[in-house]
């Protein structure tokens, strides 16, 4: 799929126009990862929340490193999948839109369901939608650019 964009003196290259799209996608992820990281500070640091699930093989204490490593994990995935949709269909950003929003919704099973007492679960619960809020919105936006 080729993209260009009209800035007030020039048409981007399709190349200035990828180059773009990684540049939002890659700062989405880091962002993604900054806010999912901050909740994790607030609750854990400075409430005091122990973010404790218990996923049935016994309790797990939720880290900064898995908290770092699962959102970035996540932000790639969800990089990918949009590249293959945008690649694949002509409706692909808003395709993933939706795939994006439904995995989100499903992600807040999981805190729901394991996590051990109800700051924990509130904790978990803002993470995932720290991450969602992020990622969903900069990502079907990175194909745009200004005119």
């Amino acid at each position: 799929m080729t993209t260009t964009a009209t800035t007030a003196t020039r048409t981007l290259t399709p190349a200035e126009c990828a180059r773009k799209r990684r540049r939002a996608r890659g700062l989405a992820v880091v962002a993604a990862t900054a806010a999912t990281f901050t909740v994790w500070t607030v609750a854990h640091q400075i409430a005091g929340v122990d973010l404790v699930v218990d996923s049935g093989s016994g309790a797990t204490t939720v880290t900064p490193r898995a908290v770092v490593l699962v959102t970035v994990l996540a932000g790639l995935a969800a990089w990918g999948l949009l590249a293959l949709l945008e690649r694949s269909t002509s409706r692909g950003t808003r395709i993933w839109t939706w795939i994006a929003s439904a995995v989100l919704a499903v992600s807040l099973l999981g805190p729901v369901g394991s996590a051990d007492g109800t700051g924990a679960t509130l904790a978990l619960l803002a993470m995932h939608l720290a991450t969602g809020a992020v990622l969903i919105p900069i990502m079907a936006r990175s194909n745009r650019h200004p005119a």
